[in-house]
């Protein structure tokens, strides 16, 4: 079944209200919203919610309704987005990913690895963190400076998708990774990704529907907690997530628009989590907080 892209058209400051609206009217729901940048020099953005065509009228009244007080010279229009395999064609002309010492390919590219390369093998599928995306590759190159850095001796691998950021742990450190996640087929994606790395042993992949799972107290408290989800459960999780940081501990956030990063630090500052750097890559931002 199709995808639809119901949309405004406006300038990026707009674009950012309007985005912050349609997250407070949708919450926690299955929906995709985001703001992407359409005309740099002429300022025009879109805002946009992303659904099948099953629940199209229901939203667009909701977006309408929405919208129509605060922003009554908005149009919302509509895309339909046709249905693609994107495995097979993601993996056509999928590149290996260059992200601090690591590289991470499919299959077809083993042979690109390169002495001193850390390879992580992650072909594009059912779950995730294939490193392509600015979230995953920020969090890897955080990943990479953190365990440079810093005493890490066991880590959370939060909302683990692939299990991507997990094995780059572990191949980083010898050290016991929990890779968790609210998708049992991601779970079980993460668990074959270990084994096709190599990795005998070290990284538990579970399936836990958030920080009231057994799991989290069983494993931790973390040295390192690694959370490449959204915006808006990040800032909802933050006072749960430092109660399962250990003293001294590090953070690392990603999937956050760079318009989110304020919302995001305000949220993590309050749960008494000290900044240390942001990075960008392609509009998105990872942060890296400590406990002071």
């Amino acid at each position: 079944m199709s995808e639809i892209r119901l949309y405004v058209t406006t300038a990026e400051k707009k674009a950012g209200q309007v985005l912050d609206l349609l997250t407070e009217v949708f919450g926690e729901e299955d929906f995709a919203i985001a703001t992407t940048e359409i005309d740099e020099k002429k300022d025009i953005w879109e805002a946009s919610v992303y659904m099948m065509k099953e629940d199209e009228d229901e939203v667009r009244l909701r977006v309408e309704e929405a919208l129509k007080a605060p922003f009554p010279d908005l149009k919302v229009e509509r895309e339909i987005i046709p249905d693609i395999d994107w495995v097979a064609k993601s993996l056509e002309g999928l590149k290996p990913v260059r992200a601090g010492r690591f590289l991470v390919h499919g299959s077809h590219d083993r042979s690109r690895v390169r002495p001193g390369d850390i390879g992580i093998e992650i072909d594009a599928g059912q779950a995730f963190g294939t490193g392509h995306h600015g979230t995953t590759a920020g969090c890897l190159e955080v990943i990479d400076s953190v365990l440079r850095s810093r005493p890490v001796g066991n880590a959370l691998d939060l909302g683990t998708g692939s299990g991507v950021l997990a094995i780059a742990v572990r191949k980083l450190k010898n050290i016991p990774v929990l890779a968790t996640d609210i998708d049992p087929i991601a779970t079980r994606v993460a668990a074959d990704n270990v084994r096709r790395n190599g990795i005998a042993s070290g990284i538990v992949a579970k399936t836990a529907p958030g920080f009231h799972s057994t799991a989290f107290a069983e494993h931790g408290p973390f040295d390192l907690i690694i959370a490449n989800i959204l915006a808006r459960p990040l800032i909802k999780m933050a006072p749960k997530l430092a109660e399962h940081l250990a003293p001294s501990g590090s953070v690392i956030l990603s999937g956050i628009l760079a318009e989110q990063r304020w919302k995001v630090l305000s949220a993590y500052n309050g749960a008494k989590l000290r900044h240390v750097r942001t990075i960008w890559r392609n509009g998105w931002v990872t942060i890296h907080l400590d406990r002071p």
